[in-house]
């Protein structure tokens, strides 16, 4: 195996990749870069048929065991970075020289973003209401930056896996949002850090765990597409996910599953009656159904969900 790290440095790194995996196709090529290999303009060649993307999330829950992770607590609050994680940084000191680093790494370079203290205004403001919805009008206001500016800025960012953005699903039913999406950070330690909170008190752990199960099913869909529902009377569903043939599962995140409450979902399978409806907790050990507002609710971990989707 032939590993090549920070490949986009590379004056023209498809043209190598596309050399080595033609002339020695024994040959097995890891090519890592610190943004999707895809954002620079160094790739001239989009390497069609003979390349597997990678995307490399924080610490999953399910892979928590094998970190030697003593709780849900360390991991929502130190985050799934390694060294934070495993106690071998200090998380106040290693997520500002992350950001000092993020900006001239991946993207100065790549993208050629001259505004420094706005961008990273951006950055802190995104990361700080993580999970919430997105409103770029505020952002341009906040940030000093025009709407334009913003929107490309969020380009870059999804682009580097700075954040993702969720858009919100619809299908005719009135009142539903069509158009403001959700934005959460690509890791809930560096969310805590930029939010202040050195404890999590009972109120944190909702938004955190909603981070959490979007990563599973992030790394585990392989392409699925993943929305949220919202309705103008701000009922909302946290994850929904369409099957095809009018399938829709519903993901909700729970601290407590004990919690749940069935309102929101009643008014959704109003207007989208087919598919299963899940309830996704850390403390649940064991698959189990209740009948809730004439609905069938399965409750699960992440890893069963995972299961059931295949």
């Amino acid at each position: 195996m032939l590993v090549l790290d920070e490949v986009h440095q590379i004056d023209n790194p498809s043209a190598v990749l596309k050399i080595a995996a033609d002339m020695r196709p024994d040959l097995k090529i890891l090519a890592t870069g610190s943004s999707t290999l895809a954002a620079t303009a160094k790739f001239r060649d989009t390497l069609t048929g003979r390349k597997r993307t990678v995307h490399l999330s924080p610490v999953l829950f399910r892979e928590m065991e094998a970190f030697g992770v003593g709780g849900m607590d360390t991991r929502l609050l130190r985050g799934g970075l390694p060294p934070v994680l495993l106690g071998q940084a200090s998380g106040s000191d290693f997520y500002n020289e992350w950001l000092d680093s993020y900006y001239p790494r991946d993207i100065q370079e790549l993208f050629h973003v001259q505004k420094r203290g706005a961008f990273l205004r951006l950055v802190e403001s995104l990361l700080r209401q993580s999970g919430g919805l997105m409103e770029v009008s505020s952002l341009s206001r906040d940030c000093g930056l025009s709407r334009p500016t913003v929107t490309t800025y969020l380009e870059a960012l999804e682009a580097t896996h700075l954040i993702h953005v969720l858009r919100p699903f619809h299908g005719g039913a009135s009142r539903e949002i069509l158009r403001q999406p959700k934005v959460y950070g690509f890791d809930t330690g560096m969310i805590c850090h930029l939010r202040g909170w050195e404890t999590l008190r009972e109120g944190d752990h909702g938004v955190l765990w909603e981070h959490l199960v979007l990563d599973e099913l992030r790394a585990h869909s392989g392409g699925l597409k993943i929305f949220f529902w919202r309705d103008k009377s701000q009922r909302e569903i946290d994850f929904v996910l369409p099957r095809g043939r009018g399938q829709v599962i519903t993901i909700e995140c729970k601290w407590s599953p004990d919690h749940f409450e069935s309102g929101h979902l009643q008014v959704f399978r109003q207007a989208y009656p087919d598919g299963e409806n899940w309830v996704i907790s850390p403390f649940v050990q064991e698959t189990y159904s209740r009948r809730l507002g004439g609905l069938t609710v399965h409750f699960g971990s992440p890893v069963h969900l995972l299961q059931r989707l295949g």
